[in-house]
């Protein structure tokens, strides 16, 4: 078998000028960090030196590296084009445009920088990852008995599961009845207030409505009793601040005592509207 003839080393272009003599990447990064002016440098003297170096690499000269110089060597003349400008003290809009153009320019210098430096990230991690090995072992005996215990189940249950999740949902429904509950007739609570008074003469407001099935039958009772002393069929005796509030059945036996029909004529008003 004939020997294959070894590649030959690329060696990176320099560049060798009066102002600058080292790497062109050297040269572009002093660029862009305005350490060398572009305008002092003879660009068509570092395109010769390019073309020399690509005839001196043979058939193995690098496309990409090509590539990269055209598109940085017309930044670079863009650039020193847009430096080179002849000004005056006042501006003017094409003076602001030129301006603009310029920075332009210099911002996809710097693109250019960023992409290269992220290129070579890129390279040298895409050549490291060969190197590394996953873990062939299993989880630690701590680690894997956390883990949940698998419970198989036969096709009858599983059948059985699948049929209670797909079964409609039966709608909520919501009750209005406290809502639009049936009022409560004050003339017949003012009447069983009358029969407990007249047996025991005396009760505390605790006890009047300690037989009341919810708030709406206390309310009732308490607007029955307004009316029965408004009438002075009762009075009101109580020992201090927030003490029972204690009722005193006051009418003779001979006294007439009629609690209206007002409040249970509003309630009706209220209902019909």
């Amino acid at each position: 078998m004939d020997a294959q003839p070894e590649p030959r080393e690329r060696t990176a272009f320099s560049v060798q000028l009066e102002e600058f003599t080292g790497p062109f990447e050297l040269l572009l990064s002093l660029i862009a960090k305005h350490k060398l002016e572009v305008t002092a440098l003879a660009l068509h003297q570092v395109t010769d030196d390019f073309v020399a170096h690509v005839r001196d690499q043979g058939e193995d000269w690098d496309l990409e590296e090509t590539t990269e110089f055209l598109v940085i060597a017309a930044i670079l003349l863009d650039l020193k084009a847009a430096r080179l400008l002849p000004g005056d003290n006042e501006e003017d809009e094409e003076d602001l445009a030129l301006l603009e153009a310029r920075d332009l320019l210099f911002a996809r210098l710097l693109q250019y920088r960023a992409f290269k430096i992220a290129s070579v990230l890129f390279d040298e991690r895409l050549h490291s990852y060969p190197r590394w090995t996953p873990r062939a072992t299993g989880l630690d005996p701590g680690l894997a008995e956390l883990m949940p215990e698998v419970q198989l189940v036969d096709p009858q249950r599983f059948a059985e599961v699948a049929e209670a999740a797909l079964r409609p949902r039966v709608e909520p429904v919501v009750e209005i009845g406290h809502i639009h509950a049936s009022p409560v007739n004050v003339r017949e609570q003012a009447d069983r207030v009358m029969e407990l008074l007249t047996d025991a003469g005396s009760l505390s407001f605790r006890e009047l409505v300690e037989e009341c099935p919810d708030t709406a039958h206390v309310i009732a009772r308490f607007l029955s009793l307004l009316e029965l002393y408004r009438q002075r069929a009762v009075t009101f005796e109580q020992a201090g601040p927030l003490a029972d509030l204690l009722i005193k059945w006051a009418a003779q036996s001979g006294d007439h005592v009629e609690v209206t029909d007002e409040f249970d004529e509003q309630d009706e008003e209220v209902e019909q509207s």
